[in-house]
């Protein structure tokens, strides 16, 4: 079952993974997370959510043998499952119900 609504962080995991394709490996999707989105986030906190992404069954990872200036230790490449985009749908769908209508307060002029 696709989980019914994501949280913030969730989506921006997500959306990052999504963009870096086959370079989505923790230091890429930390270094999005901070350029695209102004978040600042430690490695320790992105692998739990990670993790908790992964038991629900939004992303999958691979590993993939280290190259020499990792001291040869493998790496993990995080991929998006279709139930991971499926909840990206679901809740920007969402988002976009309860934004609808609302341009005029939000833009200073109600």
């Amino acid at each position: 079952m696709t989980p019914r609504f994501l949280g913030e962080f969730e989506q921006m995991v997500l959306l990052s993974i999504l963009r870096l394709k086959d370079r989505a490996y923790a230091v890429a999707i930390l270094s999005e997370l901070d350029r695209r989105a102004g978040r600042s986030v430690s490695r320790g906190s992105l692998y739990k959510t990670l993790e908790r992404m992964e038991g629900k069954g939004l992303l999958e990872w691979a590993t993939e043998s280290g190259s020499p200036e990792r001291g040869g230790h493998p790496r993990r490449r995080f991929q998006v499952t279709a139930r991971g985009v499926a909840a990206l749908q679901e809740s920007r769908a969402a988002l976009t119900r309860l934004w609808d209508g609302l341009e005029s307060v939000l833009e200073g002029e109600g």
